[in-house]
């Protein structure tokens, strides 16, 4: 398998339309199978009135497809801290995700402040 469990992932789900919700999912691999995984971890949405991502409070438990080409997954160092990810706008106006000591990932590919 290419992911394992106890891997810390990011993961951002591609809208099919324009007005669908940016959804994005920061969390821990609990199980793996061949088509799907388990994570535990934190919800983060788009809110265009603030223009900004939220985190959803609680720890959820999401099943992940593998075969959903929408999926986009990206491994995390193993010494984020899940609990502390937040998304903020780089000096240079990028947005990334952090969790201020050690991991930052630039997710913005097509410009600045999305």
């Amino acid at each position: 398998m290419v992911l394992k469990i106890g891997e810390k992932v990011h993961i951002m789900v591609k809208r099919a339309f324009v007005g669908d919700l940016r959804r994005h999912f920061v969390g821990e691999i609990k199980e793996v199978g061949d088509n799907a995984i388990r994570v535990n971890g934190y919800a983060f949405i788009f809110d265009e009135g603030i223009n900004e991502y939220s985190r959803k409070p609680e720890i959820r438990t999401q099943i992940i497809s593998l075969i959903d080409a929408r999926i986009l997954i990206n491994v995390i160092p193993s010494s984020t801290v899940i609990e502390e990810v937040t998304y903020r706008l780089s000096k240079d106006e990028r947005l990334i995700i952090t969790d201020g000591e050690n991991f930052e990932l630039d997710i913005n590919e097509f410009g600045p402040k999305r």
